[in-house]
């Protein structure tokens, strides 16, 4: 059971991106999110994003629709620009 969802439905990865990390510091260390998005690109950047900070991504959420995927948020996260998701501060 995740501790928040965000629906990221009809966004972008990157508009995502910059709202999660909102969600990721409020949630705090050890928390599940589920993340609604239905961006083609979700399944390649999220990913390649919680590599980036130091999150787990623990995958896309089985029979969910719309997709789902899920990460756990990690205790020392690389904090992103706010403007840029993909850039370390």
């Amino acid at each position: 059971m995740p501790d928040l969802v965000v629906d990221g439905s009809g966004k972008l990865c990157v508009q995502l991106l910059i709202e999660l990390r909102g969600h990721v510091r409020q949630a705090g260390p050890g928390a599940v999110i589920h993340l609604i998005a239905t961006d083609p690109a979700a399944p390649v950047d999220l990913p390649a994003w919680c590599h980036l900070t130091g999150h787990t991504y623990l995958g896309p959420v089985p029979g969910a629709e719309p997709p789902t995927y899920a990460l756990r948020v990690a205790g020392a996260a690389k904090e992103t620009d706010d403007a840029r998701p993909w850039h370390v501060a």
